[in-house]
């Protein structure tokens, strides 16, 4: 792979990772169509996955760190709730509990977790479907069709109001479940997210946020499994070098997409994406049968 070719899928992968048109199936048609060799298989692409994770951390800063610190404070309640059971059951106390989720915030953390124990089982089951259909050129392109419909209808469904208090576990599992089919190439993680927060009758801002910070864990899971393949590996310096400018350019791409996809929800704009994707979809399912 030369540097031109990673700045490229740095940018690819920056554009079509908060814009609804699919990152895995955008990079899967430029790796087939340019022939494009590289011998770490999914490791780049983890690692472009890395560098839009910068963007949402630059973005949503103020609320990932709240969410932290409301992480770790949900932990230290749990083991005070524990103290204060074993008083309670052998001192013969009857000390009140802790109330484990009792702000906003707290709750965002408890749907993310649910959201990413379905991604994450799915994730890893299909690991290898996901990793050969990226090889098929009509793989990418059935999805992209499919994921013009969901943008298509996302555009359509009322605008709902409901935030973190308002969002049920129930919710969060199904956004979850969509989150881990949207790993295939070519249905767009985003869109196919966001379409389930709208459906879920999320708050259109809030189902923009959602979507994006429930990707953090996943995306992290993802990362820590390459690390155990890395043995498996060799990684020259040139490669290296591309490697960090792919990243590079897919964080400040990413950057300006989110900001771009805040308001192209609010505005539903989403029908001008739903329509690239479907002539991009047919395009790349024709060129299948063409090649065939």
């Amino acid at each position: 792979m030369s540097f031109l070719e990673a700045v490229l899928m740095g940018i690819i992968q920056g554009l079509t990772e908060f814009l609804p048109v699919s990152s895995s199936g955008h990079l899967a048609l430029f790796k087939i169509l340019f022939d494009v060799e590289t011998d770490t298989g999914m490791l780049f692409d983890v690692l472009l996955h890395l560098g839009t994770l910068l963007a949402i951390f630059a973005v949503f800063y103020k609320d990932i760190f709240h969410m932290i610190g409301e992480g770790v404070a949900i932990i230290g309640d749990f083991f005070r709730n524990a103290v204060i059971f074993f008083g309670n059951v052998f001192q013969k106390k009857d000390d009140p509990y802790y109330r484990l989720i009792d702000n906003s915030y707290r709750k965002f953390v408890m749907l993310v977790i649910v959201s990413t124990i379905p991604t994450g089982i799915i994730g890893y089951a299909a690991s290898d479907v996901i990793e050969s259909a990226s090889q098929f050129l009509i793989v990418p392109g059935c999805f992209l069709v499919l994921t013009s419909i969901l943008l298509f209808i996302s555009d359509r469904i009322d605008s709902g109001s409901k935030t973190p208090k308002n969002v049920s576990y129930s919710n969060a599992f199904f956004i979850g479940i969509c989150q881990g089919f949207a790993t295939l190439p070519g249905l767009s993680r985003s869109g196919t997210t966001i379409a389930a927060c709208l459906l879920s009758k999320f708050n259109r801002k809030f189902a923009v946020k959602y979507s994006f910070i429930m990707s953090i864990p996943a995306v992290l899971g993802a990362v820590v499994l390459k690390l155990t393949d890395l043995k498996e590996v060799s990684v020259t310096a040139s490669d290296a070098g591309c490697y960090a400018a792919g990243v590079l350019c897919a964080a400040v791409v990413g950057y300006i997409c989110i900001r771009a996809m805040l308001v192209v929800v609010k505005q539903r704009k989403f029908t001008i994406f739903a329509v690239y994707c479907f002539i991009i979809g047919v395009v790349s399912i024709g060129g299948y049968f063409y090649t065939a």
